[in-house]
């Protein structure tokens, strides 16, 4: 039994691709955290990181946070408070690297550069319309050269230089590595080539009327697993080591920030919250959205 009543503060982020969570103690010490892709079952996999943390803390309550794009809907189901991602992310940055200028986030289908000056967000640039110079973009490309993006990582290493490839579409992308196959160019550099889009993509189509101004800091698990698309965006913005940022865990950042936001005035009990979580789990999709009338009306007419 803990001796301290005061709520742990917990941050979901919960995204395209992938959960991500993160419990603070009332010393806002990391006690507990968990990344894991949810294969479009969200719910279920919240409820995954809600009974992790009731098998260790059962005894405390929980202040609680989401964040993330699917996030917002599962907080306004469950009535929980929800934190924009870049206000999450700020309020981390704010908290542990107040030194930090810019912030690079690349996700699984959305990129971000956060601005920031005296310790605040001034603007913030996304790239959410399309997935092109994004994690599902990598996951596509990884595809196409037929490797695991561990894999592409590990070819672009070994690397000798770079080629233009489009990144702001798959298609147009899909075309130019088909080009470099057909040239005989080696899957070394093809590997690199698809990082150094990803940088080409996200700084430029991001950064208009904007300086991205060392020390940056990188974002997302992208960035955090690929040490090859980290050198893409160091080499295309020259900078040295010490100019960037990776801090431990840095796949978890908007988790970690939205923990730090989850405030005290809303508590929860586990079981409870878990129960909630449960029942949403199995509850019915329904839609009240308008529908196309049916083409065919049965098997015959469908043959005809």
């Amino acid at each position: 039994m803990h001796e301290d009543n005061r709520a742990i503060r917990l941050g979901i982020d919960v995204g395209s691709t992938t959960a991500k969570m993160f419990l603070l103690d009332e010393n806002n010490q990391a006690i507990l955290t968990r990344y894991e892709r949810h294969n479009a079952d969200a719910t279920g996999v919240v409820e995954q990181f809600l009974r992790a943390i009731e098998k260790k803390y059962s005894d405390r309550r929980l202040s609680v946070s989401f964040t993330g794009s699917v996030g917002m809907g599962l907080a306004e189901r469950l009535n929980i408070p929800f934190v924009q991602e870049v206000v999450g992310a700020a309020t981390y940055v704010r908290t542990l690297y107040p030194q930090v200028r810019s912030m690079i986030d690349i996700g699984g289908e959305d990129a971000k550069i956060v601005y920031l000056k005296d310790n605040e967000a001034t603007d913030l640039r996304m790239n959410g319309n399309c997935a092109g110079g994004t994690g599902a973009f990598i996951d596509q490309m990884a595809i196409l050269l037929g490797v695991e993006v561990s894999e592409l990582d590990a070819l672009s290493a070994r690397a000798q230089q770079t080629h233009p490839i489009a990144s702001r579409c798959g298609v147009f992308s899909k075309t130019d590595i088909q080009n470099l196959m057909a040239r005989n160019v080696s899957r070394y550099d093809i590997a690199a080539s698809i990082f150094r889009a990803v940088a080409v993509q996200t700084i430029t189509t991001l950064s208009h009327g904007c300086e991205v101004t060392p020390p940056i800091l990188f974002c997302g698990g992208p960035l955090s697993f690929i040490p090859s698309l980290r050198k893409a965006f160091a080499d295309y913005l020259d900078l040295t080591e010490e100019q960037f940022i990776l801090p431990p865990q840095a796949e978890l950042i908007p988790a970690y920030g939205t923990a730090l936001c989850a405030s005290h005035q809303v508590e929860h009990d586990i079981s409870q919250l878990l129960q909630q979580v449960d029942a949403l789990a199995h509850q019915p999709v329904s839609s009240s959205a308008p529908t196309l009338p049916q083409l065919f009306t049965d098997e015959a007419e469908l043959d005809a």
